[in-house]
Formats: C-alpha cells, structure tokens, sequence
C-alpha cells in the first residue's frame, strides 16, 4: 500500500512529520513505541492492515516522534515535555480537536503524562501494551547499562521478533523487514538513548490525575513488556476500562490484531458524552523570601519568569508567590532563574516543587499546593527542593538532581522523597 502524504507540524525549529488517512468522524492520533518510520509503515502489510482497518471509522494521524522515522533527525532525544509539545504541534497542524489518542508501547508513558496534564485537548485514550515505569527500572545499573549497551550493538541485526513478535520470530520475510526498520527508524545511539531516559521515568504520580475516558489493553502473556505493568495501571487508574487479550506478540498488529482493532471501535464508539475536567497535572513552584523590605524587586523578577516559562500565576496566603506550570522542567527552569537574578540583588529565595492534580481554573487549593508549600518551607536560603514526583517526570531533560537528607512526606498513602536541584 502507498503511503498517504507526509506533511510536517513545527515545533520551534523542529519538523515533526506526520500522515493522515482516512475521513472517519473521530479524530484518533496514534503515538508510536520507541521508533516508528512512517513511510515503512505502509510496507510491512501487518502494520498497513491495522493502520487501514483503524481508518475505516476514524480520521488517523500518525507521527514520528523528533530524532526518529521522517522527523528530524538531528533533533536530540526528546524528553516527555518536549514530545508533548510536539504532540500538540501535530494536533494543531492535522485540525485535530480533542481528539482520542491511542499509545503503543513506550508511548504510553508520554500519553498518560499527556492526558493528565491536558484533559482539554482529549476525548478519550487507549493504551496498548504500556507502562507507567520502563521493565527495567528495577535492574540494578551495571545490569541495565549492560542490556543498553547490547541493544545498541545489535541494533539493525533484526534481533527484536523473537520478544516483540515471537509468533514471527522464525519468518525470514518479516525478519528482513524489521531489520530494514530499525536502520532506517533511528540510529543505534538513539535507540539506546531513548531507553536509557526511559529507564528513569515514572508516571505513576500522573495516574490518579487522569479523567478522560482510558481503554487499557494488554496481550496476557507479552514477551517484550509483562502484564503486570498494565495491571499495575489499571489498579491506580480504577475508572479505566481493562481487557487482557490472549496472546504473546507485543506489537499490537501481529497476532489476533483483529480482536486489538475490535476492543478500540467498541471503546471509541460508544464513549459517553463528557465535559472538559475542572482539574488536570500541574506542577507548582512554591516560593518564599526572608527579605520582606525586597518584596517589590523580587515581585517583578517572580512575574517576569512565570510568564516566560507559561506558568499561571495562583494567590496565596500572607508572603510568598505561588505558580503552576503544565511541565515540571518548565517550573525547575523558571525557579532556578528565579534563583539567579534574585542573588544578583542580594536576595536570598527558597523554592519548593511538587506535581500533582490541582483546578485549571481560579485559585489552587488541596495537597498539591499544601506539599509544595510544606517542601519550599523545608528548603534552605537559595535551594530548590523538588520532590519525586517532579524528578522521575523529566528525565531526559539535562536537569540534575542531589540527595538530600530530609524526611520523605506523606502523599495519598505514599511517600514523597525530597531532593534539591542540582
């Protein structure tokens, strides 16, 4: 099958290619796994059946992620914020509005992520075989570095069916293609930068925030990513829609994909009709000065950068200022800027910043604003404390974090450690 015609969204200077096929009334993005090459798709006549069979009731648009496929390629490995933005720019460039969004793989932590902090820009989600934290969070470093640095060797020798398609694995036609789809979807080194930052994300902080409607699918006995992952998202997502589906192929449109195409038509055809949620992720930046005779420099320096890194600006009681940012890298950069021209006046500044689910509308109250007070309260003069919640959402994104020796905080059951920006 022809591939349908590439166009390209912008994201800043960065190209995002994507396709769309065909004019069904539902507008369906899929994000991809780890690589995709949107052209191959349409080659590998498993891939282009599901693609054409999702078309057949909605308007498709499927992309490259930046560093990948037909996307620039020089473009770095991507972190979560930035694949959102790129998201968006394809939405935006495609004249989709509030599309649903099916995740593969990988992908499914970014659309977890997404869907919890823009609940306004979706109808409803469905992931395939994903997880909220990578299969080898868990491993003990050298055991991870070593497996990255074994995939990355063998990247492009077709190694990947036996786990990811074990019902092909002896199929020298797809094997050939597949070889042919990891040359030409990433380069070795890409690959295995994606799953080194991979291996240090976790969206499980972002579950509890997710209210669009959420299909969650998962073959029973996947080679490539366990079932467990997605009963483990299941079991903090209580209002998602589970299926297990017999099978051990990873990739959704090997094996049954029949039944895979089916359980989306039914999921997507019969979603109720929903309003906007009122509340979505964000990230807030707490932060306090000693110098009271300060407050007006220090005011204009807060306003300035808020409003440079997209934060909204929420009231707070007695001293202080408050914010709430759609990215977590984005509310670490505007404290640490923060940080920067307020010493350059000689003003000492104290920074806390917790992730959580807060109103997307009016002024922000309940835990997430209380911890990102009580964390910014614990800071020492010129620190920036974040907690966990913030550190595993932005790997990949250059920012360093430190160790500190302070007391975790309680936080819906769970703990919260504490670590001050590097």
């Amino acid at each position: 099958m022809a591939p349908p015609k590439t166009r390209y969204a912008k994201n800043g200077d960065v190209r995002i290619a994507y396709q769309v096929v065909g004019e069904g009334a539902l507008d369906l993005v899929v994000v991809p796994g780890l690589v995709s090459h949107l052209d191959l798709t349409w080659e590998e006549p498993s891939h282009a059946w599901f693609c054409g069979e999702l078309a057949k009731f909605s308007r498709l648009i499927l992309f490259d992620k930046r560093g990948t496929g037909l996307s620039d390629r020089d473009a770095g490995v991507p972190d979560l914020q930035e694949r959102m933005d790129d998201v968006r720019a394809v939405l935006d460039a495609a004249g989709a509005r509030r599309p649903a969004m099916l995740s593969v793989s990988e992908g499914g932590m970014m659309s977890l992520l997404f869907a919890a902090t823009y609940p306004e820009r979706l109808r409803a989600l469905v992931v395939y075989g994903g997880f909220a934290q990578s299969p080898t969070r868990d491993w003990p470093p050298d055991q991870a570095e070593a497996r990255f640095d074994v995939i990355e060797r063998a990247w492009g020798a077709g190694a990947v069916p036996p786990r990811a398609a074990p019902s092909m694995a002896a199929d020298q036609d797809f094997r050939r293609a597949w070889l042919r789809f990891e040359r030409e979807s990433a380069s070795p080194e890409v690959a295995a930068a994606l799953l080194r930052m991979d291996h240090n994300i976790d969206v499980s902080s972002a579950l509890p925030a997710i209210h669009v409607p959420t299909l969650l699918l998962h073959r029973r006995d996947d080679r490539r990513i366990g079932v467990e992952h997605a009963r483990y998202v299941a079991e903090r997502m209580p209002d998602a829609a589970y299926v297990e589906l017999p099978g051990e192929d990873h990739l959704p449109y090997i094996g049954d994909s029949a039944r895979v195409v089916a359980e989306i038509e039914k999921f997507l055809s019969t979603l109720p009709d929903t309003a906007t949620p009122d509340s979505a992720l964000a990230t807030v930046m707490a932060l306090g000065t000693e110098m009271t005779d300060r407050a007006d420099a220090l005011g204009a320096i807060v306003g300035r950068e808020i409003a440079r890194w997209h934060g909204r600006e929420l009231s707070i009681p007695g001293n202080g200022w408050l914010a709430a940012f759609d990215g977590p890298a984005r509310a670490v950069r505007c404290a640490q800027m923060i940080g920067v021209e307020a010493q350059a006046l000689g003003i000492a500044t104290k920074a806390g910043l917790h992730t959580g689910e807060i109103a997307t509308s009016g002024d922000a109250t309940g835990e997430t604003v209380e911890l990102a007070m009580s964390i910014a309260g614990s800071a020492d003069p010129n620190e920036i404390v974040a907690s966990s919640a913030v550190r595993y959402l932005i790997a990949g994104s250059g920012l360093r974090f430190k160790d500190r020796d302070s007391p975790a905080l309680p936080s819906l059951g769970e703990t919260l450690q504490l670590y001050a920006v590097g």
